[in-house]
């Protein structure tokens, strides 16, 4: 889930910002454990009960807010100029939900418009006035960024393309215009759900656009053994290098390299990675998070029930942890938040938290930490 460059804030704006509405909405004690948090983070979910919802949670890991969904939601967006959330469905879903965690407006739902569907991810402008979607227009096998107006109702006013096919996270770089895209090179349609219907011939790459002019900046692709290896999520580390993490829809005996590192104007990095740790990933990775202030990298697999920490200096793994269904990540503290398919919340400091009820969806935001 990550996304960095925007997605942190003071935790006393945050607060400021929810004011009476967002107290009244949570138990004394969980609005006591906001008080004292270091950090919130926000994350989808579905309930053993087949419901589907967003949470906020404490850094404790306690459920201190949620907002029903329509369905399965993947990955959260969240602007803080004006304080609001966007969840975006798991991909093919058809809806994005803004949600003011203030409680002055009810969630507004974002629907894709005809020929289009939403990839999961997205990211505000550094103003706040625009929102980019990744989008899949399903006819034509691309990929496209669509634009909507934050502040009128999260109106479409556009759309550019990816310059490639199955576009999953963006990342928007340092620079404030420059967007970093994943094209996974996956081709799918409605009509046939989730099938990928181009594993022969898929063309993976990883681009950067200019989110003003929609132009193409960079692209880069894997060497041709490798266009069965589609990028998927991303995250930026204290430097500006931007991490990112794949999934291998090759043969299951093959262990290709899973992880990587993009830098502009420079050809795209895989890193080498002890052999028990690249064959406990299963070849998938599901979200990947840098944490500036420890220069660190996390990767997870729900897949391998694996998470991985990385120096991001030397590329070089110096830590795991075997965790049940793991996907969802964030930065805490020195170290990472993680949540899983078991209900499992896991904080940076080692401590579990369980909540049975819950079935944690792959992505995690952190989205506010103290002065």
């Amino acid at each position: 889930m990550a996304w960095t460059g925007t997605k942190l804030i003071d935790r006393r704006d945050f607060l400021r910002a929810a004011g009476a509405g967002f107290a009244a909405a949570m138990a004394p004690r969980a609005w006591a454990d906001t008080l004292a948090a270091d950090a919130v983070f926000a994350t989808a979910f579905v309930k053993r009960d087949g419901s589907f919802g967003a949470a906020v949670l404490s850094e404790a890991g306690k459920i201190l807010h949620t907002v029903d969904l329509p369905d399965r939601g993947h990955d959260v967006a969240f602007d803080p100029v004006s304080k609001r959330s966007v969840v975006f469905a798991r991909q093919p879903g058809t809806f994005a939900l803004v949600f003011d965690q203030a409680g002055r407006d009810k969630p507004l739902t974002i629907a894709s418009i005809a020929g289009r569907h939403f990839f999961g991810h997205g990211v505000f402008s550094p103003d706040g006035a625009l929102l980019y979607a990744t989008e899949n227009d399903f006819d034509n096998a691309a990929g496209v960024v669509g634009v909507y107006d934050a502040r009128e109702k999260f109106n479409r006013i556009g759309e550019f393309p990816t310059y490639g096919m199955g576009p999953h996270e963006l990342l928007l770089l340092g620079d404030g215009r420059t967007l970093a895209i994943a094209n996974g090179g996956i081709e799918t349609h409605p009509d046939y759900g989730r099938a990928e219907l181009n594993i022969a011939t898929m063309q993976p790459s990883y681009t950067l656009v200019d989110r003003i002019s929609g132009g193409l900046i960079e692209k880069h692709e894997l060497p041709s053994a490798l266009h069965q290896l589609s990028i998927r999520h991303m995250d930026r580390d204290r430097a500006g290098t931007v991490w990112f993490g794949c999934q291998y829809r090759g043969p299951a005996t093959d262990r290709p390299a899973l992880v990587g590192r993009a830098a502009r104007g420079k050809d795209l990095e895989l890193l080498e990675m002890p052999q028990d740790v690249l064959s406990g990933f299963r070849n998938y990775i599901g979200s990947v998070a840098a944490n500036a202030a420890a220069g660190t990298v996390a990767v997870t697999s729900p897949e391998g029930n694996s998470l991985a920490v990385l120096d991001a200096a030397s590329g070089r793994v110096v830590a795991t942890r075997s965790l049940v269904e793991v996907c969802g990540l964030a930065p805490d503290g020195t170290g990472f938040m993680a949540t899983t398919g078991a209900g499992e919340i896991v904080g940076g400091a080692g401590a579990t938290r369980s909540e049975p009820d819950y079935v944690w969806d792959n992505h995690m935001l952190r989205i506010a930490v103290s002065a």
